[in-house]
């Protein structure tokens, strides 16, 4: 089988300043490169963290994000790409972070099974955070 690794997550949104803004202030991603890509319309930034990346994308006459695709139970009742999620040591001193930072959390899971959280981008983009003490 031919060997692969991880390369970046997509997001589309309305303003590509604003999500730039909101991935760096939020999440501490720094711009790695700007672009266009021409048969999509698309004014593009791959932002990173570390090995993390994103590629962000504002395209031409997009359409916005539905709102059944804003909370993490109705999403997953539409076929497609659902979220990324990230590992944070400890949940609850996440939220309080996100919390100082006016971030929308969409949905907050403590259960025995384990604990996470959704949050929204600025563009309502669901991103998820799980806490995995054992890992």
């Amino acid at each position: 089988m031919a060997a692969f690794s991880f390369h970046h997550g997509g997001m589309s949104v309305p303003s590509l300043e604003d999500a730039i803004d909101w991935y760096g202030r939020v999440l501490g991603f720094e711009v790695e490169k700007r672009f266009y890509i021409a048969p999509a319309k698309a004014h593009a930034a791959m932002v990173r963290k570390g090995p993390l990346r994103f590629e962000l994308f504002e395209v031409e006459g997009a359409a916005p994000l539905p709102e059944e695709r804003r909370f993490p139970p109705s999403d997953l009742k539409t076929h497609g790409n659902k979220h990324v999620a990230f590992r944070v040591v400890d949940l609850e001193e996440f939220l309080v972070e996100m919390e100082g930072k006016a971030v929308d959390v969409a949905f907050v899971v403590r259960e025995a099974f384990g604990k996470g959280c959704f949050i929204r981008d600025c563009a309502g983009n669901l991103i998820e955070f799980v806490e995995e003490p054992d890992a």
